[in-house]
């Protein structure tokens, strides 16, 4: 590769009765508003060389990549390394609750069922690396906020946070090779030696 265009999913069912879905058995539709969404992200994007668009396992990411790239020939590829969060124990339950304990965890600490966010970060970056491997020069990614974000973060030289300022819905987010490749090591030595960001 050598641009990604990350994305979140539109809005979808959980995000506006901010519940928690980790699940992707679960199905979890955009709502009218995300399929707007969905579509304005496709405007946004007429004019991009897209090769490739990548989606995770759940419906919202799938659902956005077809509304945003209806009436172009573009392969899809799922890298499940990309999934939002496994919640666990807070699976369908109130986004905040799942805040509440996030702001005390520590970035090793994982909910019953589910895994920490030092696991999930690892994971991002091994999602990362598939990227960084497709021949395909021009990626379109459509993820989640806590992947994307992680992946922002990463790019602009800063560590993940207990609680992470919310990625725009289906809003795109350019990053060149280099800017992933330093990402993704970035995020890898994070995750194996994690702490917040401020943290001692």
């Amino acid at each position: 590769m050598k641009t990604a265009i990350l994305a979140r999913h539109a809005e979808s069912v959980f995000s506006v009765r901010a519940m928690m879905n980790g699940d992707p058995a679960v199905a979890g539709p955009l709502t009218e508003d995300g399929v707007e969404q969905a579509r304005r992200l496709g405007e946004a994007l007429r004019k991009e060389p897209i090769d490739l668009c990548v989606v995770t396992e759940f419906e919202r990411t799938k659902k956005t990549a077809e509304i945003a790239l209806e009436g172009r020939d573009v392969p899809r590829l799922v890298v499940p390394e990309l999934n939002d969060i496994n919640v666990g124990k807070f699976e369908g339950g109130p986004l905040e609750t799942y805040l509440e304990w996030a702001r005390t965890a520590s970035p090793l600490d994982v909910p019953e069922g589910g895994e920490s966010r030092a696991a999930a970060a690892a994971r991002v970056a091994r999602g990362g690396r598939v990227l960084l491997e497709r021949h395909e020069d021009h990626l379109l990614v459509i993820a989640h906020g806590l992947p994307v974000r992680y992946l922002l973060l990463a790019v602009a030289g800063e560590g993940p946070r207990p609680v992470l300022e919310q990625v725009d819905y289906a809003t795109p987010y350019e990053v060149t090779r280099q800017e992933l490749v330093e990402a993704v090591e970035d995020l890898g030595h994070w995750a194996a030696d994690p702490a917040w960001t401020g943290d001692d």
